[in-house]
């Protein structure tokens, strides 16, 4: 395997009150591994035009499992945050602005990868559940050309036959951040502290970063992450309310659960 493997991470949603089929890339980061050395490095773009966009988010418990969906609009120049409204429509003269606004967003995102993935010779890309990025980064020009890309959600389904969020593998990677230190179960990785800065929860930095230690512990020790893997399933099917009972003649008090196995 090559030197250097990149985690690409997108951050993306609709303009508020625009067209559900039209997605606005609001952060793009790359983060670099150098395998030899166990360094790290991060590039990241921001999108800082006067857009409001709608970020989806899924809220968790302690195995990591979704409990919840929710929506909030952010502006990406400012970050201001604000509450979701389904019945929001805007107007089409500002519908219009906010496409103008985006247009150079297409150069922007395409020099940033092409110059990151010069600049680090990258072979090989891996994302999670990562069509969508792939999609995007290709809509703004970008040719990956003979650069390997791996879904490591789909390599994962493949060996388990479960879909896995990502928040579930971080619990399973035991990921953690302390100050300048990315650790999990069995590695420990030293952060540049300009690094480190990028990697606050919800960015696009800090999804790859868990991605890079997923990816490593599942590489490096198999044995040990499946049996967490499977560990953490069962604690999952634990917690999970009884199905009804049945009556003599077959029938149920009340209709069965429905299926909550949704990941992201």
């Amino acid at each position: 395997m090559e030197n250097n493997i990149a985690f690409l991470e997108l951050k993306y949603g609709n303009i508020y009150g625009g067209f559900p089929n039209f997605f606005a890339i609001a952060e793009v980061s790359l983060l670099v591994f150098e395998q030899r050395s166990k360094k790290i490095f991060i590039e990241t773009w921001v999108n800082k035009v006067d857009v409001d966009y709608v970020s989806v988010y899924s809220k968790t418990n302690e195995l990591g499992h979704t409990i919840g969906r929710f929506k909030e609009v952010i502006n990406m120049r400012s970050g201001r945050r604000r509450p979701f409204m389904e019945e929001f429509k805007i107007d089409k003269r500002a519908l219009q602005f906010s496409f103008k606004q985006l247009r150079p967003v297409h150069t922007r995102v395409k020099r940033f990868m092409l110059d990151a993935l010069r600049k680090y010779r990258i072979q090989t890309i891996i994302t999670f559940d990562g069509r969508r990025d792939i999609f995007l980064c290709e809509r703004s020009g970008v040719r990956f050309g003979k650069t390997q890309i791996v879904d490591l959600q789909k390599e994962l389904n493949k060996e388990t036959d479960y879909l896995f969020s990502l928040n579930k593998l971080s619990v399973i990677s035991g990921y953690d951040m302390d100050g300048s230190y990315l650790r999990s179960n069995n590695e420990e990785y030293w952060l540049h502290p300009i690094a480190a800065k990028q990697l606050h929860p919800g960015s696009a930095a800090w999804d790859a970063s868990r991605l890079l230690m997923v990816h490593n512990e599942y590489y490096g020790h198999k044995t040990d992450f499946l049996l967490r893997a499977q560990q953490l399933l069962n604690k999952i099917q634990e917690t999970k309310p009884p199905e009804p009972e049945k009556s003599e003649e077959g029938v149920g008090d009340a209709e069965p659960a429905a299926d909550t196995n949704e990941e992201e």
